[in-house]
């Protein structure tokens, strides 16, 4: 019975004010509507012509009804009360009934005062509580919005992360430390203050924070940069305050601040008033908190961030986070153990290889490669399947990589061809050049965001170094389609766009950056001012001499590669239109189907041409 009380319970709700006021709104329109307000004098003029049925008098005002509507239809009156010796006399006279009005300045003071002031203290009350219960009350914006783990929560362990070996063992120690503090201390040895995880987005830093929390049993504070930052200045910092005093208490402990390049930003001599004010007060704050006077034995804080580029070097300095970890890509190795960890849930086919699927995907994140898996298994589910096929796995690296297929775009004959030999140039090039990767796949159906077709080279292996041959090798695999449509067409459309901003910034990187250039020389021409992970702006260091003759050595760069390219597809244009004829029939053409069809070309064109000798040998 309690608990069906319980949810039949009324709930509180702002919509019961409206409605209140509303009503109060509408009772004081009608009786003002009914009531005329009438000059004393036309009150006077009614007594005399015995027009008034019912009068009440007031210190104020006078209300009576009238025996008969008047011409406005109106039968209530109201009038001001006017010092009149003789009026009593005359309402006898006119046997107009009578009476005092009592307690009416009371009641005018409620209806005006109190009952408005009423409302608007309940509404307070009322809106204080909601944001309250969404964890901003007004009285509290001082206080930490940290989340607190506890230990009967479901924990990560460093089981479930995978990929990042090193930043494992790192880890590690600290987790060691927190349960077996005397193991080090008994020589002498302080354990780090702070620990700063650095990647790309999607390595798993965050969840490598959380398997830390799970190895360590000691509370883990969680709480994002973002959280700090408020449109009143000083609450920033005050969080900072609530937040180091909660972690002494529970000591040892752990503090993690995700994304601290929203509070930890560099501090400009010039910042003005505003969120940079308010955002460098919480950085003094957290500096103080993290190395100041009083010293915080036992409480770790670690962070990640993508842009330690912007971190102010105070936070960086021994003392602070003085341990600074890469979580970066990872590698085949570590590719294959991560898609084992997301694969644990999910039921592969036998024919399913994950080391094949980590060689397809060089350069994938941790996100990325569990993105794989998981619209593996959404695919496989919408095609009614029972088992994650091999095909399935293929299907979700293209779309994690160009995009779904839009099958509602559907070409015309012209522009299917135009496409067909556009992604054919690309890989009759890249199978040709001995420094290019091999093909894995080619389509010529639209996909993501722009793109009619697209051509997939894979590396045989990871690579973390590239030769000049091999970056030139990447500009004609780019040109190829452009200068593929050319021959055929003996016209060019827009589908090269992508492909020569590509191409173009691999021949200004090797002329600016990696001093590939024999007229420039060895030379840097542009700083990355304290770039990291491609952020950052570049700074010109050189003159407008300098910058004309890395403009024209990057045009012939380029120049010599299209011309290359060019003469490499006229010697080979019977595979060119062999392979371009069979992806535009098939739409999808796997590696090994399109070195099959090359080859086949070329030894019919090997054939045809040791005909012609041994004919014009013999007349």
């Amino acid at each position: 019975m309690d608990d069906k009380f319980n949810k039949k319970k009324v709930q509180f709700s702002a919509w019961y004010f409206l409605i209140a006021i509303l009503i109060l709104i509408g009772i004081n329109y009608l009786f003002q509507q009914q009531a005329a307000s009438i000059p004393y004098s036309k009150f006077k003029e009614y007594l005399r012509q015995d027009k008034i049925l019912k009068a009440t008098i007031g210190k104020e005002s006078i209300r009576g009804v009238l025996r008969s509507e008047t011409d406005k239809g109106t039968k209530y009156f109201i009038t001001r009360t006017v010092e009149d010796p003789e009026l009593i006399k005359e309402l006898e006279a006119h046997n107009v009934e009578y009476d005092g009005m009592v307690g009416e300045g009371i009641i005018k003071a409620i209806l005006s005062w109190i009952v408005p002031l009423g409302l608007i203290i309940l509404l307070w009350f009322f809106f204080n509580k909601k944001i309250a219960n969404a964890g901003a009350n007004f009285l509290s914006f001082g206080k930490s919005k940290i989340k607190v783990h506890a230990s009967n929560e479901p924990k990560v362990t460093f089981d479930d992360v995978a990929g990042v070996d090193e930043a494992k063992e790192e880890l590690k120690e600290i987790v060691e430390y927190l349960k077996e503090p005397e193991k080090f201390q008994r020589l002498g040895g302080k354990i780090p203050k702070g620990v700063l995880l650095i990647g790309p987005p999607g390595t798993g830093k965050t969840l490598l924070a959380r398997a830390v929390a799970g190895e360590a049993d000691v509370p883990f504070f969680a709480i994002s940069g973002s959280d700090f930052i408020e449109m009143f200045v000083g609450v920033g910092a005050a969080r900072v305050r609530d937040l180091f005093q909660q972690a002494k208490q529970k000591a040892p402990c752990i503090i993690f601040i995700d994304e601290l390049d929203a509070i930890g930003r560099k501090r400009s001599p010039g910042a003005g008033a505003g969120v940079h004010e308010e955002r460098e007060q919480t950085l003094n704050q957290l500096l103080i908190e993290m190395d100041g006077f009083e010293p915080n034995i036992g409480v770790i804080v670690m962070s990640a961030t993508n842009r330690p580029d912007i971190l102010d070097q105070a936070l960086l300095r021994p003392g602070r986070f003085d341990r600074r970890i890469v979580v970066d890509n990872p590698d085949l190795n570590g590719r294959e153990a991560i898609l084992k960890v997301h694969a644990k849930g999910v039921k592969l086919a036998k024919d399913v290889d994950l080391k094949v699927v980590a060689q397809r995907t060089p350069g994938f994140s941790g996100a990325d490669l569990a993105n794989v898996v998981n619209e593996a298994a959404l695919l496989a589910a919408r095609k009614n399947k029972n088992e994650v096929e091999m095909e399935d796995l293929e299907e979700a690296i293209d779309r994690v990589l160009a995009g779904p297929e839009k099958k509602s775009m559907v070409l015309n004959p012209k522009e299917k061809r135009i496409v067909a030999f556009h992604e054919s140039g690309h890989a009759l090039v890249a199978d040709l050049l001995p420094n290019s990767d091999p093909v894995h796949k080619m389509s010529i159906i639209p996909r993501g965001w722009g793109s009619l077709g697209h051509t997939l080279q894979l590396p045989i292996e990871d690579r973390y170094l590239s030769t000049k041959e091999e970056l030139l090798s990447k500009i004609k695999v780019l040109l190829g389609g452009r200068i593929a449509e050319e021959i055929i067409f003996n016209e060019i459309s827009t589908g090269a766009q992508k492909d020569l901003e590509k191409a173009t910034e691999i021949a200004r990187k090797m002329v600016c950056e990696y001093g590939m250039s024999e007229k420039l020389g060895p030379l840097t021409y542009e700083n990355e001012a304290k770039s990291y992970l491609k952020y950052g702006d570049r700074e010109k260091s050189y003159s407008e001499e300098t910058a004309l003759a890395i403009d024209n050595e990057i045009r012939d760069i380029i120049t010599d590669c299209y011309n290359e390219t060019k003469k490499l597809i006229l010697e080979n244009k019977e595979a060119l239109i062999a392979l371009a004829k069979t992806v535009e029939k098939k739409e999808n053409l796997e590696g090994e189907e399109v070195k099959k069809v090359i080859e086949k070309a070329l030894s019919k064109k090997e054939k045809k041409r040791n005909k012609l000798s041994e004919q014009v040998q013999l007349s």
